[in-house]
């Protein structure tokens, strides 16, 4: 196997650093052989070289959607990206319980929500619904975890509120709505909240979603963020840490 240069890091399709990349786009014009010129034109200016479209639809008057494929001809020195993931350690639903009695001689409370106008709750249902997702048991199943799932739609002072009536050790918010980034100010309006009543370092924040990252979340004043591929001993193995680290 040919060895990888990682200071010049590009997308491959069928041969190492070919730079064979997939995407998919919609423009606002109608869907004709122009939109088709346009939609090549573009990727040519975004670094993109031998443009194909290889799939067109118009989407609704005026409206095309593109799926198409280029050669990007841009590269990345990996060697200079520092890692900015959560650094945890996976376990089972039993060791976690096993741990919380041993490290903390208590149960964890935890109060999750998907907040503001997101009604979206898959995402929150998989981490504290007892049944869980795939197979990994939701914080409900957990011994030593008091789970209370406030469903979807929850404004941000409630959660804070009822973090508060049951001793909250960590509040999780669930967010799948990112359209002109309302879950960054919707996350962002939280943080501040709990700042103004001088309580924010009272609870383990952490916030999850489709496009949430531990490097933005960590932005905006949370403890953690989890994207996809989250499972709720991921997110319980998190927080068990956390207090175990504040409890020393």
């Amino acid at each position: 196997m040919k060895k990888i240069d990682e200071k010049s890091i590009r997308p491959y399709g069928d041969t190492l650093n070919d730079g064979k990349i997939q995407l998919s786009f919609t423009l606002p014009v109608k869907s004709d052989e122009r939109a088709k010129t346009a939609a090549k034109k573009l990727m040519i200016k975004m670094g993109l070289a031998n443009p194909q479209v290889v799939y067109q639809r118009s989407l609704s008057e005026g409206f095309t959607f593109f799926v198409a494929y280029g050669d990007c001809t841009h590269s990345v020195d990996y060697t200079k990206i520092e890692d900015t993931g959560i650094a945890i350690t996976r376990r089972s639903l039993k060791e976690i319980d096993s741990l919380i009695k041993e490290k903390l001689g208590r149960k964890i409370a935890v109060v999750g929500a998907t907040t503001g106008s997101d009604a979206h709750t898959v995402g929150l249902d998989a981490i504290m619904n007892m049944k869980g997702f795939a197979g990994h048991y939701g914080l409900e199943r957990y011994e030593m975890i008091d789970a209370y799932n406030l469903g979807s739609q929850v404004q941000n002072m409630e959660l804070i509120r009822k973090g508060i009536e049951v001793g909250a050790d960590a509040l999780l918010v669930s967010q799948t709505v990112t359209a002109k980034n309302a879950h960054v100010k919707n996350l962002t309006e939280l943080v501040e909240l709990l700042e103004a009543e001088n309580i924010r370092d009272r609870f383990i924040l952490i916030v999850g979603g489709p496009r949430i990252s531990h490097e933005l979340a960590r932005e905006l004043g949370f403890d953690a963020g989890f994207g996809p591929g989250t499972y709720a001993e991921d997110v319980a193995s998190f927080i068990l840490d956390e207090l175990a680290e504040r409890n020393k």
